[in-house]
């Protein structure tokens, strides 16, 4: 074998085997769970930008019922593809339910709601351009990364 392909099979192998969360997961998962994790999660990344009007009554549904098992369940949510745009001041208009869904997550359930500022900045969107309610992370996948490192279970939508 080529130094190369050792090399690449060593990554992978080590990849896989410190991937504690390689198992896609549910909300339905969790909720089988007799006690709940640190926390969850959810990761949206999609090329869709009317994806989180469509999404997110199912997802606050999703964290009704989650609550409702765990009551006290630490939540986040990270958007990093296009769809993240439908939470910039700009379209609060053109994309009502995902504003009003997201100031009641924030507010009310005291849900964690970011956006990429890396992916935003690619696209000529500023932090500025978004609501003081939702956060804007430098990164998505490594905001997610944070999360993961607090033992959060992570759900990939849609």
């Amino acid at each position: 074998m080529t130094k190369a392909l050792i090399s690449t099979i060593l990554i992978i192998t080590f990849i896989i085997s410190n991937n504690t969360h390689a198992v896609a997961l549910t909300v339905n998962d969790i909720l089988k769970e007799q006690q709940p994790p640190p926390g969850v999660v959810f990761e949206i990344v999609s090329g869709q930008s009317k994806l989180l009007d469509k999404l997110l009554p199912s997802l606050n549904n999703d964290i009704k019922r989650l609550r409702k098992r765990f009551p006290d369940l630490s939540i986040a949510i990270v958007t990093h593809g296009l769809e993240q745009f439908a939470l910039t001041s700009k379209n609060s208009q053109n994309s009502k339910i995902a504003h009003n869904l997201v100031k009641q997550l924030v507010k009310e359930d005291e849900i964690k709601v970011h956006v990429c500022e890396t992916f935003a900045s690619w696209q000529g969107i500023s932090a500025e351009d978004f609501p003081d309610y939702v956060n804007v992370s430098p990164a998505g996948p490594a905001q997610i990364n944070d999360y993961l490192e607090l033992d959060y279970e992570l759900i990939t939508l849609p």
